[in-house]
């Protein structure tokens, strides 16, 4: 999970010279799947990875396949890249789980809002990728506003949804994305099949 030191410094020059800084720590888990929001931009991935070299983290992270085409594929695959055909649902999250399971350490970032556009509910699949292969849900973040990037707290899947989900929204409620923008549509589906006002949530950290 550690990144050589040569990515360290070249994080850490990276966003002084951005005037940016890093807050946080990494939990104590080899494992876990970070969310990467807000996703407003096409700079959100230099200064996400940026951020996770200052950590020394080795991040994996979910891309848009046609990222990963051309001459540039190979780089990306070599920054972390795992690529992700949104055509093709079938079975990723298991796969993406199983994945995870199987290393012996692995932070996997994914940005539950899917694209840039502003879609209007968060995709679950950063939940269940979590649940699935029994590791927490780091609550990474990029807040342009105040122009600091790095890490929250963390929490297991309790698999009562609205509750998890009401501690993300929380944490999340003031951080800007690229656009300026607070962030949107921080809501799964699966919220609608989950009890109100339940007490069964796993622990922050």
């Amino acid at each position: 999970m550690t990144r050589p030191p040569v990515t360290h410094t070249l994080g850490q020059q990276y966003l002084k010279r951005a005037g940016w800084t890093v807050s946080g720590e990494l939990p104590d888990s080899p494992k876990a799947v970070v969310i990467a929001a807000p996703h407003s931009s096409n700079w959100d991935l230099p200064f996400m990875l940026a951020v996770a070299w200052t950590f020394r983290m080795q991040l994996n992270w979910l891309g848009k396949h046609t990222l990963f085409e051309g001459p540039g594929g190979g780089l990306m695959r070599r920054l972390g890249g795992i690529p992700v055909d949104r055509r093709a649902r079938h079975g990723l999250v298991e796969q993406v789980a199983t994945r995870i399971r199987e290393a012996d350490s692995m932070y996997l970032a994914v940005a539950p809002s899917g694209t840039r556009t502003g879609n209007t509910r968060w995709k679950s699949g950063f939940y269940h990728i979590a649940r699935e292969a029994g590791v927490p849900i780091v609550l990474g973040f990029l807040d342009y506003g105040r122009r600091v990037g790095g890490v929250g707290p963390s929490l297991m899947p309790s698999g009562d949804v609205r509750a998890d989900m009401d501690r993300i929204r929380a944490f999340y409620a003031d951080i800007r994305g690229h656009d300026g923008k607070l962030a949107t549509g921080i809501e799964l589906a699966e919220e609608r099949d989950s009890p109100p006002n339940s007490e069964a949530s796993g622990p922050v950290t």
